[in-house]
């Protein structure tokens, strides 16, 4: 039924409104327990993978949504009620940002892809760590794994990049499973030159600075994991130097991958289907070099049981996925994680 009303409404709608528009619709059904607890029986409650333990937290399944799709940590009870294992927002800037003119957001139906050059619009970090603060208080919001992804301002000099890591990290450790951080969007200027290993380093090092400075403040020790998020545009060489950055700092792990600019449709980056062999074929380059124990999140062109399970043998700890979703509708992230296990239990 879903497809049908895509096909014949939803694609007449301009694609940023149609996602403003669901994610209200979603987050006042998750905000009745009662109706949130009859949504997640209906699609989810058959049960998922089970044994799959991440950050030290047990998940249902190996999927969860990527950043992008709630930017502003409204909807965390929403994707967890849609049958979504884990969810990571953002991404979040210190300061609050209205992101790139529009339109900024484009479907391509015959590809089951979107582009866009959204450009980190966000209400800013310190507003979703309040949200983030709200939703664990209750003890059905600390069982959500929650990952929060950082970016710098887009006015934020490349030389003052690391302050806005800091900044989003201090904020936002304290309620949240873990932090990624994020330099490989093309939809901020300069962003993607600050994936060289010299430029990274110093980020990375403020980054887990400031986690450590906001778990003090909140009076807790320790340290909340921490990621990096690499483009599929560079080249293995260059994915390789950031994953020997990464064990050396001594980060959880790496997200594979973002968006890509290998394309002449116009600006802002491609995701979907057309992503997944370049993105299971990162992965799999982070797992031989990065070596058994690291998170390696995977993303990109997750669309059917098939492309989920064949991150998961690339060596994929966990998977997120954000446009086949948007095609797919609210059913597919407990389906699709339900027949990859079906699958692997008859393979």
């Amino acid at each position: 039924m879903y497809h049908a009303l895509f096909n014949r409404w939803f694609v007449h709608f301009d694609p940023e409104k149609a996602h403003h528009q669901a994610m209200v619709l979603l987050q006042a059904a998750a905000a009745v327990p009662p109706v949130r607890a009859a949504v997640h029986a209906v699609l989810a409650g058959r049960g998922q993978r089970s044994g799959l333990t991440v950050f030290g937290q047990r998940l249902p399944g190996p999927l969860g949504v990527a950043a992008g799709f709630d930017k502003d940590a409204k909807g965390v009870r929403a994707m967890a009620m849609l049958g979504f294992s884990f969810v990571e927002v953002g991404t979040l800037t210190p300061v609050p940002q209205d992101g790139n003119p529009r339109p900024r957001l484009w479907r391509l139906v015959p590809e089951r892809a979107l582009r866009n050059a959204m450009g980190f619009n966000n209400g800013g970090a310190v507003r979703a760590a309040k949200r983030l603060r709200r939703l664990r208080r209750s003890a059905s919001g600390r069982a959500i794994m929650v990952g929060a992804n950082l970016g710098k301002n887009r006015w934020t000099a490349a030389a003052d990049a690391a302050q806005d890591y800091r900044v989003g990290a201090k904020h936002l450790a304290p309620w949240v499973d873990y932090l990624v951080v994020n330099v490989s969007s093309p939809n901020t200027p300069g962003l993607r030159d600050l994936q060289s290993a010299e430029a990274l380093r110093p980020i990375l090092r403020a980054a887990q600075a400031g986690a450590r400075e906001g778990l003090a403040w909140v009076g807790r020790t320790g340290q909340v994991p921490l990621l990096v998020k690499v483009a599929p545009d560079l080249s293995d060489a260059e994915i390789e130097a950031i994953a020997r950055l990464a064990l050396e700092l001594g980060l959880a792990g790496v997200v594979a991958v973002n968006t890509t600019t290998d394309h002449d449709l116009g600006p802002g980056g491609l995701s979907g289907p057309l992503l997944k062999d370049r993105g299971v074929a990162v992965v799999r380059l982070l797992r031989q070099v990065m070596g058994p124990d690291a998170v390696i999140m995977g993303v990109g062109g997750v669309t059917t049981a098939a492309d989920l399970s064949e991150y998961m043998a690339a060596g994929a700890t966990a998977v997120q996925a954000f446009t086949a979703f948007i095609y797919e509708g609210p059913a597919w992230p407990a389906r699709v994680q339900r027949m990859s296990e079906a699958n692997e239990r008859t393979a």
